[in-house]
């Protein structure tokens, strides 16, 4: 059993892996992922505000879903591409897909000490300990000249808007062909809500913006592709979606998952 020092932000992770596990083992699973219950039955630490928190947890299924999707589809299209996972925590996309040429996961020097331990990665799959904000870390993407995909999710909403940029920036400055799939939060629901797990690991949403137009006019050489609500996933969670979901306030207010591509001669 590995017993957890984390906090704040990086201690997040540990309740989206027990979401991710408890979906798995329910009768009517809307996912399947088996790396996160052996994760979750490995990891010493109290999971009881995660257990009560029902809508950090749809969050998190409908997220998975959503993302799960937008990823197979852009794999099938361009099955040679380079993934690079940022602020991957114990994320697990990485088994469930396939046709990448090569998988860089990324997150804090501590964060990925505790990954190291408990999947440790080779191969196709590469380990990077380093923060988003350090432009170091792309030196260590092998891309070739292949497509890339950089998925940025649960990240963006605790930073402010100049690390958002900041990344971006390094992004654009390295990769010269990126699609980008960021989450991303509305103001109202970063100054409005709550989540009883969240705040129990000390960390506070801080960001937020009202769509993918709005976000690829604050990027230099960034442009605004298309957005999917977290209300498509939560249809499949709970039917009764497919009819409230058709309000805009619920559909406007939902995270949502922007895609954003960097062309050059855009800068």
């Amino acid at each position: 059993m590995e017993k957890i020092a984390l906090t704040g932000v990086p201690e997040t992770m540990l309740q989206t892996v027990f979401a991710r596990a408890q979906e798995t083992q329910k009768q009517n699973h809307k996912i399947v992922d088996e790396k996160a219950v052996e994760l979750v039955s490995r990891l010493n630490y109290d999971f009881s505000l995660a257990k009560k928190d029902k809508t950090m947890s749809s969050g998190v299924i409908a997220r998975t879903l959503v993302l799960d999707r937008m990823v197979k589809l852009y794999l099938h299209r361009f099955p040679d591409a380079v993934v690079i996972n940022i602020a991957c925590g114990l994320d697990t996309r990485c088994y469930r897909m396939q046709g990448y040429s090569h998988w860089y996961n990324l997150d804090l020097p501590e964060v990925m000490v505790l990954r190291e331990k408990l999947l440790p990665e080779e191969g196709v799959i590469t380990q990077i300990a380093s923060s988003a904000m350090d432009a170091n870390w792309a030196q260590g993407v092998a891309a070739d000249g292949k497509p890339v995909l950089i998925i940025l999710e649960g990240l963006t909403m605790y930073l402010t808007e100049p690390d958002v940029k900041q990344i971006f920036a390094i992004i654009a400055a390295h990769f010269p062909d990126v699609t980008v799939f960021v989450e991303t939060m509305t103001p109202f629901i970063v100054k409005a809500v709550k989540e009883k797990s969240i705040e129990g690991s000390h960390a506070k949403f801080t960001w937020g913006v009202r769509n993918g137009k709005v976000l690829a006019a604050l990027l230099l050489g960034f442009v605004f592709a298309e957005e999917h609500s977290l209300v498509e996933g939560m249809e499949i969670i709970a039917p009764v979606y497919r009819v409230i979901g058709k309000i805009p306030a619920v559909r406007n207010l939902s995270n949502r998952i922007i895609v954003l591509e960097e062309r050059q001669g855009h800068i």
